[in-house]
């Protein structure tokens, strides 16, 4: 491993790298912990698969920016330590499969030369920033977006307060009223608004989907700019704090609205404010996010032999940006996989005929910029080519699907080929749908949602039924939700389960009905509403019956042999650290990174290693009694109950106080000094007492 380090320009890049190597070595060699170990690796993007001894590395980009260099870079890497594909996320990142876990640090190295990084992709972090894939260009737009989700992926990137969370935690910037960043499904959403002249946003705070979808409550109808970062960063403080540690089901950030109220939440984000690292973060307006257009040039000889096609694909991919005489072009990625060769073919043709910006959908296509209009039929035909010039972009026709189980721990039944098979039923059946965009179809493997089925008009979740004493491979169906407008979603509602191989029947059910039924320029969730869950329920009870199972129905999509529902364990929430050793190990460690921090005149941080040493600390001890504690700040409470209302330990007036000081104080060097002092005599009186208790056992 030592090729790499003289390879990365930034030292605490290739420090993160290093360790990550380090601490494979110790794992192999059986000197760390599992369950330490495994949440280091997810923090830096490499996460467990389905199959034994490889791993799923994902790549973060932020808002799902990517040059054509980077793709090249990508598309090297996964010829080098993956299969040769990319999948696309709908969290705008990339994803490479069957890389084995000793490879990583080095195929992290190599990602790095480009600038791309994998830390905090997994993990209980903050993931990947999304925004609207149009932001910059969208003719609807009050100013782009996209250097607010850089300036937020770039200050929580490595920042201490949001390293070790109860769960992950997920933001994005939508561009327009349109909120096509679905603010409405993230813990903190953020819409673009004018207010007498001055930016800011609408802020939308804890929603979320999953196996309990919740819609995210309105936090402020207009935040100015430079208030963003403040407010997430007084959110994220309360999330580490009180967010829940033990019951991982209950551990998202919606969870600890429901639990505490929205107006307790905001209250308590208020309290952070005197000891954030400042109370306005302005955004720097020097960095240049409006990529260079393409020069005129000459458009080589070219031939459309299906203009039929062309015109399809004008119609639903492509549209006008807000700077004249450009057009942005939607390239339609089934299932979000692209192979590496096919992304090399792609391009010369953005060098040539589109910004160096491409953009990563959260529906699993591609965006490219700036395209001159004399030089779109030349470009279909190359498209059309490589396979990427399917018409169709956003509409029924275009499903967004998770891995499932093709790679995925948690999956249950298949969700990549019936999507193929959804998708062809619609072309083939229904080609007027090609148009419509206000009905769409998200499957998921399982019922957590990565494949957002509780957002679509017609959701699927891979799921399984029972008949006698075989299984076979099921489909939850859910209808009714979708994206509204300005923060407002809806969430779909369960209806019930069919057998897998019914999926398709269930499709044309739907789509038979609401076609010969729907009332003029009707869309299909007012269909939805004005008919009710329980039309529909009866509409597909046919389905349901299973005393007319084949020998077909016991076999999932894409699979030969019968069906078995293996779930592992998964790891996309990340995990819980609870050995006492391990404990104690971490304290110091941090301790380590408060001095370092304080070296470099980061006093925030330092006050925030320091904070997060005190509570590890003494969890280990409160662990080391078998007190359970759920959150951090249930864990300074037990302590003063357990061990300092006994007097073992002796703080005025309390150790929730003491350690409390870390909200009640600015950032300042006096108090980081003074607070870094005191948990490091208090780590070393945890460990004394430690030891005289081992000894007087």
């Amino acid at each position: 491993m030592q090729s790499f380090r003289t390879e990365i320009e930034n030292p605490i890049v290739e420090k993160d790298i290093i360790e990550l190597e380090r601490k494979i070595r110790e794992y192999r060699e059986g000197k760390l912990q599992e369950d330490k170990f495994k949440s280091l690796r997810l923090a830096r993007g490499v996460y467990g698969q389905r199959q034994q001894g490889v791993q799923m590395v994902r790549i973060k980009l932020p808002f799902g920016k990517l040059t054509t260099q980077q793709l090249l870079r990508i598309a090297a890497i996964s010829d080098e330590y993956s299969t040769g594909n990319l999948h696309l996320t709908t969290r705008q990142d990339i994803q490479v499969h069957y890389v084995r876990l000793d490879r990583t640090p080095e195929l992290w190295a190599k990602l790095e030369q480009d600038d791309i990084t994998l830390r905090e992709a997994c993990g209980n972090t903050v993931r990947n920033v999304t925004a609207s894939p149009e932001a910059g260009i969208n003719p609807n737009e009050p100013f782009d977006v996209s250097p607010y989700a850089d300036a937020v992926f770039r200050y929580f990137l490595r920042n201490p307060i949001c390293q070790e969370m109860g769960r992950k935690f997920k933001m994005s910037f939508s561009s327009s009223d349109a909120d096509t960043a679905l603010s409405y499904m993230h813990d903190l959403g953020f819409i673009p608004k004018l207010q007498d002249g001055k930016r800011g946003f609408k802020v939308m705070i804890g929603g979320g989907l999953g196996a309990q979808p919740a819609l995210a409550h309105t936090a402020f109808e207009f935040l100015e700019e430079d208030k963003v970062i403040p407010f997430i960063e007084g959110v994220l403080r309360i999330f580490d704090r009180h967010g829940e540690r033990n019951n991982r089901n209950k551990a998202r950030f919606k969870y600890l609205i429901a639990k505490l109220g929205l107006e307790k939440v905001l209250s308590l984000v208020n309290e952070e404010y005197k000891a954030l690292k400042s109370q306005a973060f302005g955004i720097d307006k020097s960095i240049n996010f409006d990529p260079a257009a393409p020069a005129p040039g000459e458009i080589p000889d070219y031939v459309i032999e299906d203009t039929d096609k062309y015109d399809k694909w004008l119609r639903t991919n492509v549209f006008r940006q807000k700077q004249e005489g450009f057009y942005g072009i939607y390239l339609k990625v089934q299932l979000g996989d692209i192979s590496s060769d096919t992304a090399r073919e792609l391009v010369p043709l953005v060098q040539g005929f589109a910004a160096n910006d491409i953009r990563v959908t959260q529906g699993q296509n591609l965006l490219l910029k700036y395209v001159r209009q004399e030089a779109l039929p030349y470009l279909f035909s190359q498209l059309d080519a490589i396979g990427l010039a399917e018409p169709g972009f956003n509409s029924l026709a275009d499903i967004t699907a998770c891995p499932g189980t093709d790679t995925c721990n948690l999956g249950i039944s298949n969700s990549t080929n019936i999507t193929k098979v959804l998708e062809q039923v619609i072309v083939e059946e229904y080609p007027e749908m090609l148009f419509n965009t206000d009905f769409k179809i998200k499957i998921s493997g399982c019922m957590n949602s990565c494949g957002q089925h509780g957002m679509a008009s017609l959701g699927f979740h891979g799921s399984s039924l029972k008949s006698g004493k075989n299984v076979l491979p099921a489909l939850q169906v859910l209808l009714g939700g979708g994206t509204v407008s300005n923060g407002q979603g809806r969430i779909a509602q369960k209806l019930l389960k069919v057998p897998s191989k019914r999926g398709p029947e269930v499709l044309r059910f739907v789509l038979n009905d609401y076609l010969a039924n729907r009332q003029e320029n009707e869309h299909f969730n007012a269909y939805y509403d004005r008919n009710g869950k329980d039309y529909f329920y009866q509409l597909l009870k046919p389905l349901t019956d299973l005393t007319t199972l084949t020998p077909d129905d016991f076999i999932d999509w894409g699979h030969q042999d019968g069906f078995q529902p293996e779930i592992g364990v998964g790891e996309c929430a990340g995990v819980m650290i609870d050995l006492v050793a391990t404990l104690l190990y971490e304290a110091d460690e941090k301790l380590e990174w408060a001095g370092e921090a304080l070296e470099e005149q980061r006093y925030a941080d330092s006050a925030y290693y320091s904070y997060a040493a005190f509570v590890s600390t003494a969890k280990a001890l409160l662990l080391d009694k078998n007190v359970s504690t759920n959150t951090q700040h249930n864990i300074l409470q037990e302590f003063d109950a357990h061990f300092v209302a006994p007097g073992i330990f002796r703080f005025e007036p309390d150790f929730t106080s003491r350690v409390l000081q870390i909200n009640q104080n600015e950032p300042s060097q006096t108090f980081a000094t003074d607070y870094l002092s005191q948990a490091l005599v208090f780590l070393q009186e945890a460990n004394r007492y430690r030891k005289e208790k081992v000894v007087n056992a």
